[in-house]
């Protein structure tokens, strides 16, 4: 079960709910695993303009079409 008693933003429960792996998505968009589990579990964490679009396109050739309004407020 994923996120059993670990704090999650809303990125991190998306992450969850999808069954998304973190090292998966830090290997895609090549972005440190420590930032993508920050993204995930800090709810007052906003990353980078420029780190949110690795990620974006990482997810995107995952089959996931996401864009930063959904959980950042960039």
């Amino acid at each position: 079960m994923f996120g059993l008693g670990k704090p999650r933003s809303k990125f991190g429960k998306w992450v969850d709910k999808m069954g998304l792996n973190q090292n998966e998505i830090a290997i895609k968009s090549k972005v440190g695993r420590t930032t993508i589990s920050n993204m995930c579990s800090d709810k007052n964490h906003i990353p980078k303009i420029s780190t949110w679009v690795k990620v974006e396109r990482a997810l995107k050739s995952m089959g996931y079409n996401v864009k930063h309004d959904q959980f950042f407020d960039l």
